[in-house]
C-alpha cells in the first residue's frame, strides 16, 4: 500500500487554487494538519471528509499581522474568543496581536501570561508583537523568538496607547537594539510632539470632521522621514503600519528603492473611506491615523496594485458603542476590521479594476494578506501559501458573491461595523486552520478553539 492509498483527513475538491506558481483548478489533500498533495481537480482520492469548492477559489488563510484583541485588561470591548470568531468568519487563520493591553506586553513574562489567558479560546493561530516604552528597552536584548520577533513602537499615542516614545535618543536605542537582535520594528509612525504642539494651539474638535485637521498628514510625514533616517543609520528592519497619506507612500517606496529594509502596511479602512464619508459614518471612522483625502486613498490603491505595499493589516481595534459616541474630543479612535479585511479589499479591487482577471486580483491580494506577512514575521516556512508541506490554512472564497453586511453578520464583541449596509463583493464560505474547519458560513458554525501560540518558524 502506497502513501496515496491511505485516506486523507480532508480533501477540498475542484476549486481554483491560488498558489505561488499561479491560479489553476485543482484539489487540495490534507493529512495531519498540513497540505499533503495538490492534485488535478478530477483526481481520484479518498478522504475522511470532503469539501466541494467547485466554482470558487481556494486561498491561503489570511495572516492579519495587526490586531488588537484586547486581552488582557480591555475585554469589555473585545476578547480573544470573539476576536478569533470574527477572524475565522473573515478568512483569517493567523493573527499577530499588538501589545497595548492592560498591562502592556513589555516583558517576556507578560507574553507567557497572555498566552496562558488565551489558551483554549482561540479559533486561529497567533503570535505577539512585543511592546516597548522609554524604560523597557533593555527587555528587548536577547529576546526569545518564541516570545516575539518584532517590537511595536508608538511614536504618538491615544486612549489605549499611553506608552509613547518621544525622546529621539530612546527611539534610536530601540532601533539599535532591534538591529543587533534581528527584531523587526513595527511602528505607529506619527509625530506625537507635533500633535502636542497643535493641541496647544488649536481648539479641541467639536465635530468628527474637525478631528482630521487636529491630527494632520504632517504628523505621519515627519515621523516616516525620521524612521527612514534611523533605518539608514542602524540597518534596522522597519515596518510602518496603517500608512494614510500619499506623501508617506512616496517616502517609503523611495526608501525601498534605495535598498533600505523598510516596508509598509495599508488598512482596509484607509483604502475604503475618505473624509467625504465622515458626515455619514461619524464616530465609526474616527481613527488614528485619521481618514484622509481621496488622493491619499487612490495613492494607496496604486501602491497596492504596483506591489509597493508589503502587507494588508486590519488594525482591528474595537470599542463599545458607548465609547465611540462620546463627544468627538473624547471618543477613542479605532474600529473592528479583522472580519472585514478580505471582502473589503477585494470589493475595492473589483470596483477599480473590473476588467482585470479575478485570478490576477486574488493572486495580488493573497500575496499582501498571506505570503508577505508570513515572510516578514517569521512564519514563511509553514504558513501563507498553498504548497505541499505547509499548514493547511485555507479559505474557500466565493469571488462572485454580492452581499450586504449587516449587524447580524458582526462577530466582534463590540457588535458593530463601519461596513454595515455596504455592498460587498466576495465572501469567505469556509475557513480551515491546520486542516480543521473553523468557520462554515452555510451552517453558521465555528470549529474548536484550539489555535496555537506559534514560535518564530510557525510551529
Amino acid at each position: 500500500m502506497t502513501e496515496h492509498d491511505v485516506p486523507y483527513d480532508l480533501v477540498i475538491r475542484g476549486g481554483r487554487l491560488v498558489t505561488p506558481e499561479g491560479v489553476r483548478p485543482g484539489t487540495v489533500a490534507v493529512r495531519g494538519g498540513r497540505i499533503g498533495a495538490l492534485l488535478p481537480a478530477d483526481a481520484p482520492v479518498t478522504a475522511t471528509a470532503t469539501i466541494d469548492a467547485a466554482g470558487r477559489h481556494v486561498l491561503p488563510g489570511v495572516i492579519d499581522s495587526h490586531v488588537h484583541f484586547r486581552t488582557p485588561g480591555l475585554t469589555h470591548k473585545e476578547d480573544w474568543a470573539h476576536g478569533s470568531r470574527a477572524a475565522a468568519a473573515g478568512g483569517v487563520t493567523t493573527v499577530i496581536d499588538m501589545p497595548n493591553t492592560q498591562p502592556p506586553m513589555h516583558d517576556p513574562k507578560d507574553a507567557w501570561a497572555k498566552a496562558a489567558l488565551i489558551e483554549g479560546t482561540s479559533l486561529v493561530d497567533y503570535r505577539f508583537h512585543m511592546g516597548v516604552g522609554a524604560d523597557t528597552v533593555d527587555a528587548l536584548v536577547d529576546l526569545d523568538p518564541r516570545v516575539a520577533t518584532s517590537v511595536k513602537v508608538f511614536m504618538a499615542g491615544h486612549h489605549t496607547a499611553p506608552h509613547v516614545i518621544h525622546d529621539p535618543a530612546v527611539l534610536a536605542k530601540v532601533f539599535e537594539v532591534a538591529a543587533a537582535g534581528g527584531l523587526r520594528v513595527v511602528l505607529h509612525a506619527e509625530d506625537g510632539g507635533l500633535f502636542d504642539l497643535l493641541d496647544g494651539y488649536l481648539p479641541s474638535p467639536t465635530s468628527y470632521r474637525a478631528y482630521e485637521p487636529a491630527r494632520p498628514r504632517t504628523g505621519g510625514i515627519v515621523a516616516v522621514a525620521r524612521v527612514i533616517e534611523l533605518v539608514r543609520a542602524y540597518g534596522t528592519a522597519a515596518h510602518v503600519l496603517h500608512t494614510s497619506s500619499a506623501e508617506e507612500c512616496d517616502l517609503l517606496m523611495a526608501a525601498r528603492e534605495a535598498g533600505l529594509p523598510v516596508t509598509f502596511e495599508a488598512t482596509p479602512h484607509h483604502l475604503s473611506f475618505t473624509r467625504n464619508d465622515i458626515t455619514r459614518l461619524g464616530a465609526r471612522i474616527r481613527l488614528s491615523p485619521a481618514i484622509r483625502e481621496e488622493r491619499d486613498r487612490e495613492r494607496l490603491w496604486e501602491a497596492l496594485i504596483q506591489d509597493g505595499l508589503a502587507t494588508l493589516g486590519s488594525d482591528h481595534a474595537p470599542h463599545t458603542v458607548e465609547e465611540k459616541t462620546r463627544p468627538p474630543a473624547d471618543a477613542p479612535p479605532g474600529l473592528p476590521g479583522v472580519q472585514e479585511l478580505l471582502p473589503a479589499v477585494f470589493t475595492g479591487m473589483r470596483q477599480r479594476w473590473p476588467d482585470r482577471p479575478v485570478d490576477d486580483l486574488l493572486t495580488q491580494l493573497t500575496r499582501l494578506a498571506s505570503a508577505r506577512p508570513a515572510e516578514l514575521f517569521g512564519l514563511g516556512r509553514s504558513k501563507g501559501r498553498i504548497e505541499v508541506g505547509y499548514d493547511a490554512d485555507l479559505v474557500v472564497f466565493d469571488a462572485d458573491a454580492t452581499w450586504f453586511m449587516t449587524a447580524d453578520d458582526v462577530r466582534s464583541k463590540c457588535g458593530w461595523s463601519a461596513y454595515e449596509g455596504a455592498t460587498l463583493v466576495g465572501r469567505p464560505e469556509t475557513t480551515i486552520r491546520r486542516g480543521e474547519v473553523i468557520w462554515d458560513r452555510r451552517t453558521g458554525e465555528f470549529g474548536t478553539p484550539d489555535g496555537r501560540w506559534l514560535t518564530g518558524d510557525g510551529h
